[in-house]
């Protein structure tokens, strides 16, 4: 937590992150032209911000993008900010997003990381396992699994949610296609793409999530993968079933 607030106590590092929330995955060199300094103190607050594990860096070819991470920020509203909220638990769903097949392009949309204390196995059994996507994936109720795919319905039974594995590095990476139905069983929103990356790291895991191919009007799907898999985190280091859901509407 220390890293973070001090990555957040300068006005050029919050205006980097502005920057990244507005348009994700900039280069240095876009970065650097929004700021009056040098290239080299970009680079320094965009390493404070790195080591705070508030941006994630992906290098493409000869250029290197970096990505706004909302999981710690998350974090942090969850462990401070939402018990003050004490919102009734109900909100609605958010848009998520996954294309086809094994053609990802090289650049995702948007890059989340975070750290989960457990083991390889537990990681690899929570994001494949359909009864373990009911303790965490605030979007449903019951999960279910029909050969490589998994698919999320409502508490009326209702399908709103189908994620087809395409590839799986066993206990290393899965990469599957997203297919919302939100708008209703007849009206299939726009496919997209993710992918699970897991990275041992003593005893823990760092787990990455990038998203590839994010349809207009989708945008919003970020916000629903970080209450996703901090819920995720807090599960595994716990034990206990937590979802972070949206904030009911006023009124509702």
């Amino acid at each position: 937590m220390d890293a973070i607030f001090k990555a957040l106590n300068d006005p050029a590092r919050r205006a980097l992150l502005d920057s990244l929330r507005a348009k994700d995955g900039q280069s240095l060199m876009e970065l650097e032209e929004q700021l009056d300094m040098t290239r080299f103190g970009v680079m320094k607050h965009l390493k404070v911000l790195e080591d705070a594990n508030l941006i994630v860096p992906r290098k493409v070819g000869r250029f290197k993008y970096h990505y706004l991470n909302a999981l710690p920020l998350q974090e942090v509203i969850d462990r401070w900010v939402e018990p003050l909220l004490a919102r009734p638990a109900a909100r609605a769903m958010a848009d998520l997003k996954t294309k086809l097949e094994n053609k990802m392009p090289n650049k995702p949309d948007f890059v989340m990381q975070t750290f989960i204390r457990c083991t390889q196995d537990a990681l690899w059994d929570a994001l494949t396992t359909a009864d373990a996507h009911n303790e965490f994936v605030f979007v449903s109720s019951d999960c279910r699994r029909d050969s490589n795919a998994l698919t999320y319905y409502s508490t009326d039974g209702e399908q709103l949610l189908i994620c087809t594995e395409t590839k799986l590095t066993p206990k290393t990476r899965i990469d599957s296609t997203f297919e919302p139905y939100w708008a209703g069983p007849d009206v299939p929103l726009k496919k997209s793409e993710f992918a699970y990356i897991i990275e041992p790291q003593g005893d823990a895991c760092k787990l990455t999530l990038e998203h590839y191919n994010i349809p207009a009007g989708q945008e919003g799907v970020a916000d629903g993968w970080s209450r996703t898999i901090s819920s995720l985190k807090t599960w595994l280091e716990t034990g206990k079933s937590v979802k972070f859901p949206y904030p009911q509407a006023e009124g509702a």
